[in-house]
């Protein structure tokens, strides 16, 4: 397929979700995983009309960010570099949060004090405010980044202090299952979860993205009220190293 063809595809789909949810197709925003291809396929994503484009590691991102900044008219040198705005949803390590404020425009992956820490030093140097997912560990696996879900009310009222951190929402992965329907508790619980913190009004302003459901999962993700979509292979593809 085509990557006009796999957008067609998974917008087909995602319109079906909605209409099974009751839920509006404005309210979800597609960020396209380009992980696993190239920088050509990468910059062929972004002219698509894809405007969120999310990558997991600094390295091997940078080279379609600094390509995608230098297509961008006026050579802008911001997180929205070649007209796309950037997602970092990958585990990010302390050290490293210093490559990615800055040039991403939403950290998918908070999950500990000391991450907090070192965005906001970088966030206070540049005089910006960084939005931020929670990770979230819904499912419990030991293979899996983020907050039990019993540390995020806690983790919450420790963010309050940081102001260049804005909380913009929760993140969860779930188990990959042959039968995407066994996800739809992990999910939900996440929904819960941001619900939960809502109602302790534990932010100053109400808290409302999802951020979960990716290439094998979406659909059940969109009915349990996801309203960021994490798609990879069946969006943007795969190619072979």
């Amino acid at each position: 397929m085509t990557l006009e063809q796999r957008i067609a595809h998974v917008e087909q789909r995602l319109q079906q979700a909605c209409a099974r949810s009751g839920r509006s197709r404005e309210d979800i925003n597609i960020i396209a995983v380009t992980k696993y291809v190239s920088v050509a396929s990468t910059l062929e994503v972004i002219r698509s009309g894809l405007v969120h484009v999310g990558e997991n590691r600094w390295q091997n991102a940078q080279d379609k960010w600094y390509a995608a900044r230098q297509t961008a008219s006026g050579g802008d040198t911001s997180a929205t570099a070649g007209q796309a705005v950037w997602h970092f949803i990958g585990s990010l390590q302390t050290n490293k949060a210093k490559e990615v404020v800055g040039r991403f425009a939403y950290v998918h992956s908070l999950d500990r004090l000391s991450l907090a820490q070192a965005i906001e030093r970088k966030a206070a140097e540049l005089g910006i405010v960084v939005p931020c997912f929670l990770q979230v560990n819904v499912s419990g696996e030991d293979s899996k980044h983020g907050l039990a879900p019993e540390e995020l009310l806690p983790f919450v009222k420790e963010l309050s202090r940081f102001t260049h951190i804005k909380i913009e929402g929760l993140m969860t992965m779930a188990p990959f299952e042959a039968e995407p329907e066994e996800t739809r508790p992990v999910f939900r619980g996440l929904r819960q979860l941001r619900d939960e913190l809502n109602r302790e009004a534990a932010t100053e302003t109400p808290v409302n993205g999802l951020s979960m459901g990716m290439s094998n999962d979406f659909e059940v993700a969109v009915e349990e009220g996801a309203n960021w979509l994490r798609l990879g292979t069946i969006l943007v593809g795969k190619e072979e190293e």
